[in-house]
């Protein structure tokens, strides 16, 4: 960074009033952990639209001139897709179909730390971790910064006099690392995926045994979890081969997104460092792999009593308040999927009889259905629980998707209907979108999400899932070449 540079962002956080009160209090204390902890670097992630962190690992001194300053951070990664694909000329004139002329050449943004989300990593000695939220060097948010769409919602609902409550269920898989694919020519765009084999057997679902055998990187991941703060609760065995599921206490506003996004960093992080490779996606092109999905818990807090807005006091299982939050999140449910389930791969889970949704329906407790009620009648730790999710989603665009499909339906007193009863599967029911394609255009087509998101946000992500789809359909498929290769 050159001395002109530094200087005119000199004082950017004050400058620009971007820090609350807490935030400022928890930035005093960091200084002194800074020194007292011995803490030699902090890597300063932005999660960016695909909810993966990127960023820049800072120098002890120079973390804490950006806890004054901010820190550089080039826009190029914007209009990346998952493979670092850009889905729009890097130069074009104004920012090209996005619009945004701040983007025009690609220069840089601020990211601006967050305190309030500083870690230390126990794996990697003397480091610290801290998310951060985007700036163009005007002071004004980026639009396209998913942290800050999220904390837009969440504002919206907080004026509402409600505050957001999640709590994580999340399916992955660990695996054994054989070999991580670093040879020259595995080195493509994208890299050759890394050769694994299972840690043990699936099918013996939520079995002891099985759970002690990956022991080994369940008690370091554990640890790990525990020591940076996220409120895990149980550990469990899943269906396929070294597949598990993590689950986490309820927290209140953008903290369950954060601590998403740390979870899926940590458990990477931790079980390559020790061997084995995690993924989140969703199904795996492995033999014997099951679909993993992530579940997202929910409930409203009422920001005047504290008490839970779900829970009904005559009997029934969920109260208006709940009911209509269901019927929100019900209305909008396809154009949600771009943000529950955003990669191509994972709508090879929406299938018949397999744990997860098909169609637009919710119940009371029943697991085959969209939205599911947990709770019996009065109880105060009642919530529904969406099951469209996959582990991959962005969390940040995933949790603002169900606040602004919810509000909508506090804002219209949806009714959801009569729940599902019997198969949810057989149900005369809207269907969910069947893949990637068909949620693009029902988000395209959501005046809702686009009065929420705003217009230029939703044309970005639709812009960056169909230059993601264009690509997978441009590759011959094995089952291409199984189905034509030879009959033709």
């Amino acid at each position: 960074m050159t001395i002109e540079i530094a200087a005119a962002r000199e004082g950017f956080i004050s400058r620009h009033n971007l820090w609350s009160d807490e935030q400022q209090a928890a930035a005093a204390e960091l200084r002194r952990r800074i020194e007292v902890d011995g803490i030699r670097q902090v890597r300063l992630g932005w999660p960016d639209q695909h909810g993966i962190v990127r960023g820049k690992t800072l120098v002890a001194d120079d973390f804490l001139g950006a806890l004054e300053n901010g820190r550089d951070m080039q826009t190029a990664v914007l209009v990346m897709d998952t493979t670092n694909n850009p889905i729009v000329p890097f130069f074009a004139p104004g920012g090209g179909e996005l619009a945004i002329p701040e983007l025009e050449g690609m220069g840089d943004a601020v990211l601006v730390p967050d305190p309030l989300t500083f870690r230390v990593l126990p794996w990697a000695g003397g480091t610290g971790w801290v998310l951060a939220d985007m700036y163009f060097t005007n002071g004004q948010p980026v639009p396209l910064s998913a942290r800050n769409v999220l904390k837009r919602a969440l504002a919206e609902l907080e004026e509402r006099g409600y505050g957001f409550r999640a709590g994580l269920e999340v399916e992955f898989y660990i695996t054994k690392l054989d070999d991580p694919s670093l040879s020259c020519e595995s080195s493509g765009w994208p890299p050759d995926p890394p050769q694994v084999s299972a840690i043990a057997h699936g099918y013996q679902y939520l079995t002891e045994n099985r759970n002690d055998e990956i022991d080994a990187i369940l008690q370091p991941l554990h640890d790990a979890l525990i020591a940076v703060g996220l409120p895990l609760r149980s550990m469990e065995d899943e269906w396929g081969p070294g597949q598990c599921e993590f689950t986490f206490g309820p927290t209140g506003g953008v903290t369950p997104a954060d601590d998403m996004i740390l979870f899926r960093t940590a458990t990477k992080q931790v079980c390559r460092r020790l061997g084995y490779h995690a993924t989140f996606m969703c199904r795996p092109g492995l033999p014997n792999f099951f679909s993993s999905g992530w579940h997202l818990h929910q409930s409203l807090d009422d920001l005047e009593t504290g008490a839970n807005g779900f829970v009904a006091n005559d009997g029934r299982h969920l109260s208006d308040l709940g009911e209509q939050w269901v019927g929100g999140l019900l209305e909008h449910a396809a154009a949600s999927c771009v943000f529950s389930t955003p990669t191509v791969n994972g709508y090879k889970r929406y299938r018949p009889h397999s744990l997860a949704p098909i169609n637009i329906t919710w119940s009371l407790e029943n697991r085959g259905s969209l939205v599911r009620v947990i709770g019996e009648p009065g109880d105060p730790h009642t919530h529904v629980e969406n099951r469209a999710g996959e582990p991959a989603a962005n969390p940040y665009l995933y949790m603002a998707s169900q606040v602004v499909a919810g509000m909508d339906g506090l804002e219209r007193q949806l009714d959801p209907g009569a729940p599902a009863g019997g198969d949810p599967y057989a149900a005369d029911r809207p269907a969910l979108p069947r893949n990637l394609y068909e949620a693009v255009a029902a988000l395209r087509a959501s005046k809702l999400f686009r009065d929420a998101f705003t217009p230029t946000f939703v044309d970005y992500i639709a812009l960056m899932k169909e230059s993601e789809m264009d690509r997978f359909m441009a590759e011959v498929t094995d089952w291409e070449q199984r189905e034509y290769f030879d009959v033709y």
